[in-house]
């Protein structure tokens, strides 16, 4: 399986490859952010305990769905 995704992304273009480390990187930013809005005690913008780890938890889970479009888009191509 490894190697399926290893030849798999020697195939892909210099464009691919670039817009796939960018989504990535975003993936990681995403994550990043969401689990330091969740464990951030004085987070300045959402004040209370259960807005604020609903906040980071939307954030993560956008974090996937973009990472998911992302896969699933250069899948098609």
């Amino acid at each position: 399986m490894i190697n399926k995704l290893i030849s798999n992304y020697k195939k892909k273009s210099l464009k691919e490859r670039f817009l796939l480390f960018i989504g990535v990187l975003f993936l990681m930013i995403y994550l990043t952010l969401g689990v330091l809005v969740i464990f951030w005690k004085n987070f300045p913008l959402i004040k209370q305990t259960n807005y604020r780890i609903a906040f980071g938890f939307l954030v993560i889970v956008y974090a996937f769905f973009r990472f998911w479009r992302l896969i699933k888009t250069e899948d098609e191509n």
